[in-house]
């Protein structure tokens, strides 16, 4: 067979045409950076001519190629939007962050990008072999970083924390892909002291954490585990051994909600095994998703040792709370709920979606449209009808306020559940009030 024609690089031509790049500038521009990088470039404006038709330039100097791109353009280009393939273990590692994030933040591509399947089958990179796997990424970079800098990230990760509780994940995400695109991108390819470097590399690894935590919550589950997958990496370069596990976690809490059992469990006992030394709140945190996990392949004694642990671990802990990925009485109650559930105790895991409702803080508003919808959806289950009815009104009190895609979708069950109890008064007035919500809902 032939060798196939080469295509031209539009993208790069499109970019060059944004900046108004000519091929003789970006030549000159690659080189500087790759001095740099350590490499000795000497490419020409004929080298450029030649990308432009399609030949790609070598593998070590494609950051040179991206980074000189990046500084003349003033944002984060990466070497896979120019259609060149990317090393994970190369100075632009974090490139697969910034066309992720890039992808979520734009309307247009996030259809494509929500078209990804899960994978259950997914390898999952171990701490030990991602450990340190960024050191050199930022060597030689313009732009220095300070501890300023990492407390930015870890700021505007609270604060896009606080809007998923109150508004939902279909506000708070976009701004954190933006976020991530935008500041977080540009930061980890900066210089600064190596306590620094690590210091963000963990702040952005808590941040592509809530991203992809976000992103599983709007049901789009291949798009959160790719963002989980990138945050292990991230944690692991940050020698960050807490945030990995709490990764590790969320992605049990992922294969639990899909109802892969055993992977769930699989995962659960990884984040546990590959814990070190925690305190009280975070071993409640990894036992209360090993406790679910038990429960969904039936094993009935793990489970509730699990969540005899559970309950320990969380009476000793203090009263502080980190709300990004914490963990508290409302979520040990919810625990409670799925592990009762499983092994068929159904009205033992209504009285503890009930005591996990109580137990929430007022703001954790997108927390509770879950939880009272799941309680609600259950009650209807039981043909507890009149119950089920005054937990939807309850639902729908915060439901309208809110922009999430788990809310949409027990509210597609509250529309189906009730039919068959329309003649029943309390469920036509749900129904009324259900078809009201409807329509703010359009035109909003």
């Amino acid at each position: 067979m032939g060798r196939q024609p080469l295509m031209p690089n539009d993208a790069l031509a499109a970019l060059m045409r944004e900046g108004a790049i000519q091929n003789d500038q970006l030549a000159r521009r690659v080189n500087a950076t790759g001095r740099e990088l350590g490499l000795s470039l000497t490419y020409t404006k004929t080298a450029v001519s030649q990308w432009l038709k399609g030949h790609r330039p070598k593998r070590q100097a494609r950051p040179a190629v991206t980074e000189a791109l990046s500084r003349l353009l003033a944002r984060p280009v990466t070497s896979a939007e120019l259609g060149w393939d990317t090393d994970a273990g190369s100075p632009d590692a974090v490139s697969g962050i910034v066309d992720l994030g890039r992808a979520d933040m734009d309307p247009s591509r996030r259809a494509v990008l929500g078209a990804g399947l899960y994978s259950a089958a997914l390898a999952i990179p171990r701490y030990d072999d991602v450990t340190g796997r960024m050191e050199h990424v930022a060597a030689g970079r313009t732009v220095r970083i300070g501890r300023s800098e990492v407390e930015t990230v870890e700021r505007m990760t609270e604060r896009i924390a606080d809007i998923l509780d109150d508004l939902g994940g279909g506000h708070a995400r976009p701004m954190a892909a933006a976020f991530l695109v935008n500041t977080v991108g540009p930061y980890l390819r900066a210089d600064g002291t190596d306590e620094v470097r690590r210091a963000m590399r963990a702040a952005a690894s808590d941040l592509t954490y809530l991203t992809g935590w976000m992103a599983m919550y709007e049901r789009e589950h291949g798009v959160g585990q790719r963002y989980y997958v990138k945050a292990l990496k991230l944690a692991g370069a940050a020698e960050d051994h807490v945030t990995y596990c709490r990764t590790l976690r969320g992605m049990a809490m992922q294969a639990s909600n899909l109802g892969y059992g055993p992977k769930a469990l699989e995962l659960a006992d990884s984040a546990a095994e590959a814990a070190p030394a925690s305190g009280p709140r975070l071993v409640a945190f990894l036992r209360g998703q090993q406790a679910h996990g038990a429960a969904m392949v039936k094993d009935r004694r793990q489970a509730f040792a699990r969540l005899k642990e559970t309950e320990e671990a969380l009476s000793q802990a203090d009263g502080r709370n980190d709300h990004i990925g914490g963990y508290d009485r409302a979520a040990y109650e919810f625990h409670v709920a799925h592990v009762l559930w499983e092994l068929g105790d159904r009205p033992g895991s209504v009285k503890a979606l009930r005591r996990s409702n109580k137990a929430r803080p007022s703001g954790e508003r997108q927390g509770r449209v879950h939880a009272t919808g799941l309680l609600a959806a259950r009650l209807m289950e039981m043909r507890h009808v009149e119950e089920a009815s005054r937990e939807w009104n309850a639902f729908l009190d915060d439901y309208a306020g809110i922009s999430s895609a788990r809310g949409d979708e027990h509210f597609a069950t509250l529309r189906t559940s009730i039919r068959p109890y329309v003649s029943l008064p309390a469920v036509r007035t749900l129904d009324a009030r259900a078809r009201d919500v409807a329509r703010l809902k359009a035109a909003a």
